[in-house]
């Protein structure tokens, strides 16, 4: 099932499209990186999934119903969402936040140590929240969002100024969300090196047009890099592989292809007694990949 199917989904601002046809297809069970620099329409778009923005044109579903003006409320309670800052009062306990919250959601108090295991805050459950780190607040957000056992998390950039330690706390829990919690993840960055690692379906958005959606193997699978190869005998090896190829220091430099024909270059090589010792194809990172698709620089 897909949990989240948008369908030309479309919201301007005056005469600016902030998203443009828009059609998402999130699987259940999946953690979905929804990527794109700043402006591109990520935040729009959650929010538009969550009820805060109505949308201009196009469908949601949301848990495989379709979201209209009755059936919302039964929907996003069956949601949980960290959209920006979370809201705490800094006065109170982390587990006095999470009380309230939870007498508001009419969710059992016994939820409250189950979240707060999860997010790994159970030693500074009565610490003041105006004592908490900016990555204990994130957590403290995602423990919010985590009572009553939803089905679906939307996190809007959950890393942002977090340091290092904070941003793989944050990792670790994010990947492991869908096996632990049951629910399915939609997660929106431009870090994209922390989104690499802990994602496995990726959406990639500018300008509010998506120009990728899939499995991340298949993102690299379509985006391989250039390959470098090393033979006894180089003299063999320049008529059969042409003018595409750059030989550096002993190394020929080829350009991406297929492995069908790879595999039929490497066959003629060998049949040349060419002499292959060593063979590389590149990965493009997530980041260089976003690179090609957008024309933007990915920090």
């Amino acid at each position: 099932m897909q949990i989240i199917e948008t369908e030309n989904l479309t919201k301007y601002y005056g005469k600016t499209p902030a998203v443009d046809s828009l059609s998402l297809s999130v699987p259940e069970g999946s953690v979905y990186g929804f990527i794109g620099p700043n402006g591109a329409g990520k935040s729009t778009t959650m929010k538009m999934l969550l009820g805060l923005v109505k949308p201009g044109s196009g469908s949601i579903r949301l848990l495989g119903k379709p979201m209209t003006p009755q059936s919302r409320l039964s929907l996003l309670r069956q949601t949980g969402s960290l959209i920006e800052s979370p809201a705490c009062y800094g006065h109170l306990t982390g587990e006095e936040n999470l009380q309230i919250l939870a007498e508001l959601k009419n969710v059992p108090e016994r939820n409250i140590d189950r979240v707060l295991e999860i997010v790994e805050l159970t030693d500074s459950r009565r610490r003041k929240v105006q004592q908490y780190s900016l990555g204990m607040r994130q957590r403290l957000g995602i423990a919010q969002a985590l009572l009553g056992n939803p089905k679906l998390l939307i996190l809007d950039e959950p890393t942002n100024g977090l340091d290092p330690s904070g941003i793989q706390q944050m990792r670790n829990l994010i990947k492991d969300m869908p096996n632990r919690c049951g629910a399915t993840v939609l997660i929106s960055s431009h870090l994209l090196g922390e989104m690499e690692q802990m994602v496995d379906q990726v959406g990639i958005i500018n300008h509010g047009r998506l120009l990728f959606q899939g499995e991340l193997d298949d993102l690299r699978k379509h985006s391989q890099g250039d390959i470098s190869l090393r033979v006894l005998h180089p003299e063999k090896a320049a008529p059969i592989l042409g003018n595409s190829a750059r030989l550096e220091r002993g190394v020929f430099h080829l350009p991406a292809m297929d492995e069908a024909r790879l595999a039929e270059l490497i066959g003629r090589l060998a049949a040349a007694q060419a002499g292959v010792v060593e063979l590389n194809r590149a990965t493009k990172t997530l980041e260089e990949i976003f690179l090609s698709l957008t024309g933007v620089d990915a920090k």
